[in-house]
C-alpha cells in the first residue's frame, strides 16, 4: 500500500480517540454488554447471542493502547466509529 492510499484509508475511517478502560466498558456496555467479573487490572465483558457468547477483556487502565482498541473493537464486533 502507497503513502498516498494509507493517509486516505485514515482520513476515511477516522482518528481513534484515548480512552481509558472505564469509558470502553461504558460504551460496550450500551452494546448490550455485562461485566461478568474483574480479575487483576481487567475487566470481563460478556455479551450472550444466539447460540454464543461473545468475551472481551477490557484492560482497567487509565488510557488504552491503540492496539489494545483495535482488537477489543475487533472481538466485540461493536462499529469503530463508536469509539471515534
Amino acid at each position: 500500500m502507497t503513502k498516498s492510499m494509507s493517509r486516505m484509508w485514515r482520513w476515511l475511517l477516522g482518528k481513534l480517540k484515548v480512552l481509558s478502560g472505564q469509558e470502553v466498558c461504558q460504551i460496550l456496555h450500551r452494546h448490550g454488554f455485562l461485566e461478568v467479573r474483574r480479575k487483576g487490572s481487567h475487566v470481563i465483558m460478556q455479551k450472550q447471542i444466539p447460540g454464543s457468547t461473545i468475551t472481551v477483556p477490557v484492560p482497567d487502565h487509565k488510557e488504552l493502547k491503540t492496539g489494545t482498541l483495535l482488537s477489543i473493537i475487533r472481538q466485540s464486533a461493536v462499529q469503530r466509529s463508536e469509539f471515534e
